[in-house]
């Protein structure tokens, strides 16, 4: 009787502790591999509830114009849900700003791609005003380039995600064929700024330092004294001349 009932018990208990066993595991697991699948052009709750804006829908190109324009210009399309450049600008011309509002310090995010041999950009603080012919004229540039396609060799200062013309962007394991797409964040504040690339953060500095004046005065800008005096300014998207594409443009201030 005493076996009997051990067995009895066991075969009860057994399939309880399995069942419990698995059931913990499966709640552990729902909790920790979940995928939260956020869609282009989209802000999570979490991200809404801690400032975060779009500033592109995938849809409407509402907000965004020509430099010094008033209206969003023939040379811009939206295309698959990205802002697209058709490569018709060039040094000049063909650039597009974010109008509706300035930003000092934020955090920004964007996600692109360029095509082959491709040259484009992202500025900030850029200024808006006749005497300017364009936004790198006043805003610093977080370089958009086909790093390994591009048909002339390039300076450390030119080189993907670098902050053009002053910091050189570490970019070892995260470069992309021209084609791919690329997911960018820049975050900017006075105690201290930095540029990422695919997740790997490329460069950090402290803006208006000892060092960035240094850069700044060292004779690349003597011909546009504006550059990076504005501390806010409009975001803006560069036509050098090549197809470019960008989405999930989504910033905070900080």
């Amino acid at each position: 009787m005493i076996k009997r009932n051990k067995v009895g018990f066991m075969a009860i208990i057994l399939p309880l502790l399995v069942w419990s066993c698995a059931s913990e595991k499966t709640e552990d697991d729902i909790e920790e591999e979940e995928e939260i699948i956020v869609l282009d052009n989209t802000l999570t709750e979490g991200e809404k509830s801690s400032g975060w804006m779009l500033l592109f829908d995938g849809e409407d190109p509402a907000g965004w114009r020509s430099f010094n324009g008033d209206s969003f210009p023939e040379g811009w399309v939206v295309e698959d849900g990205a802002l697209k450049a058709l490569g018709s600008g060039g040094d000049i011309g063909g650039d597009i700003v974010f109008g509706p509002l300035d930003f000092e310090e934020f955090e920004l995010e964007f996600t692109w791609k360029i095509a082959p041999g491709g040259n484009s950009g992202v500025f900030y603080h850029v200024v808006e005003d006749p005497k300017y012919n364009a936004p790198y004229e006043t805003g610093p540039e977080y370089q958009v380039i086909d790093q390994l396609g591009f048909p002339q060799p390039l300076e450390d200062w030119q080189s993907l995600a670098s902050d053009y013309g002053m910091y050189p962007g570490d970019i070892e394991g995260v470069v992309k064929p021209a084609g791919e797409w690329n997911t960018s964040r820049i975050i900017f504040s006075k105690d201290g700024a930095s540029y990422w690339l695919n997740g790997k953060k490329t460069l950090e500095f402290v803006p208006y330092s000892e060092d960035w004046q240094k850069r700044r005065n060292s004779g690349k800008w003597d011909d546009f004294p504006d550059y990076a005096i504005a501390t806010k300014g409009l975001i803006a998207l560069q036509d050098h001349g090549s197809e470019a594409w960008f989405k999930n443009i989504k910033i905070r201030s900080l």
